[in-house]
Formats: C-alpha cells, structure tokens, sequence
C-alpha cells in the first residue's frame, strides 16, 4: 500500500522507543482476497446528540461517541460505495434490544428501544445484506457470522465501526484467530475516546490487523471491480 506503516493516527503519541520496540512486526500490508466488508455496531446509538464531544454529551446520551462518530461518517460512505460498487458481500452487526447479557460490563447508557440499535440512516442495510446480532462484544461470538463466511466464500474482512477499543478491537482478535486477514479501515472505525482509538489500532495494526487508508482500500475495492 501507498502509507509507510507507521503513517497512521497514532504518530503523536507513540515514541520511537516505542516504534523500534515494535519493528519485529513490520510487514507487507493488503486488503485480503475474496473480502466482506464487516460494519461493526453502526447503530443510532453511537451518533446521538450530535458531533460534539463526548464527554459534554455523554450526561444525556451516554453512548454516544459524538464528533468522532460524524467525522466518520463522510469516509465510510465511500468505503460502503466501492464495496457495493465491487460486489462485496456486506454484514452488518448490532445488538439486542431486550438481553440478559451486554457486551461489556456498562452499567448505564444500554440502549431501550428497536431504533437504538437501528442502523444509522447513512448506512442502512439493503436486501441482500447480513444484519447479525451479537450479544458480547465480538462478532463471532455465539453468532452464526463463519458459517455464513463460509457460504459466501469470503476469506478476509473489511472492518468498520465501533468501537475501536471494544467491539472492533474484540471482532479483530477473534478473526485473525479463526484464520481471516483482516484490513481495518482507519478513517472508519472510531471510539469516544481518542486515547484509546489509537492506542488500540497502534496494537491492532501490530499483532492481528492491517490498519490502511480508506482511501487504499477504495483504490484496491476499484480495481477488483476493473478485474471482474
């Protein structure tokens, strides 16, 4: 890809104690073959209040992720317009409205209603998409996401959404472990905190992932168009 791989987001608060620390684990990085676009928990939750900051919203709308959630709105819809456009496959995630579970240990802010964990307009699904709800943070926990990979023939994912440190981070790890390349869209996944949104794709980007350019992975999502 065009980016060297440590021009990322991360670059003003990782040191280069840090950086040669982590050079054993540089490599070639790609959008894998035979991709899904995998849109991680894009529900009207995370965009309540508006795009402020979180942590003036968060008394009222307490899982919002406020202006991180709408500064990445403009890069997935172009990350979801070349995958259609390429003939991905598209699954979404989402979670229950009404469960005995939660997917982290959140004590308020737990959504009450179908629109809570409707898709947000800007992306909402189509007929021939995957919605899949989850219960604990990971994609492919206690759902039926890998046998539908499986039919679908798909042998690497796309990831989006949020959030970074949670529910992508935990879909990630879970999918390098199954056997899947994944590439992480960096401009498309966010979190309601900064701190923690790079440091965790620092990690991901590292050990489990490929953090590239939305941009990269339009380019790559166009030519596999071009190629069929």
């Amino acid at each position: 890809m065009a980016r060297d791989f440590e021009d990322h987001c991360w670059q003003d608060i990782v040191s280069d104690e840090i950086l040669m620390v982590y050079e054993p684990y540089h490599r070639e990085t790609y959008v894998g073959e035979r991709p899904a676009l995998l849109a991680i928990d894009l529900y009207n939750l995370a965009y309540r209040g508006g795009a402020g900051e979180p942590h003036e919203l968060i008394s009222e709308f307490p899982s919002t992720c406020g202006r991180y959630a709408w500064e990445a709105v403009e890069p997935t819809k172009k990350l979801f317009q070349a995958a259609r456009a390429a003939g991905l496959p598209i699954i979404y995630t989402t979670a229950p409205t009404v469960s005995d579970v939660v997917a982290t240990n959140r004590q308020v802010g737990l959504g009450d209603s179908d629109d809570d964990y409707a898709i947000f307009e800007e992306f909402a699904p189509r007929e021939d998409d995957i919605v899949i709800v989850k219960e604990r943070a990971s994609a492919f926990y206690g759902t039926p996401i890998l046998p539908e990979l499986t039919r679908l023939g798909v042998n690497s994912l796309i990831i989006c959404g949020e959030s970074t440190s949670g529910c992508v981070r935990a879909s990630c790890v879970d999918a390098y472990s199954a056997g899947y390349h994944v590439a992480i869209a960096e401009e498309c996944v966010f979190d309601r905190s900064i701190l923690s949104h790079k440091v965790n794709l620092f990690d991901l980007h590292h050990k489990y992932s490929d953090v590239l350019g939305v941009e990269d992975i339009v380019a790559h999502l166009a030519a596999l168009k071009k190629a069929a």
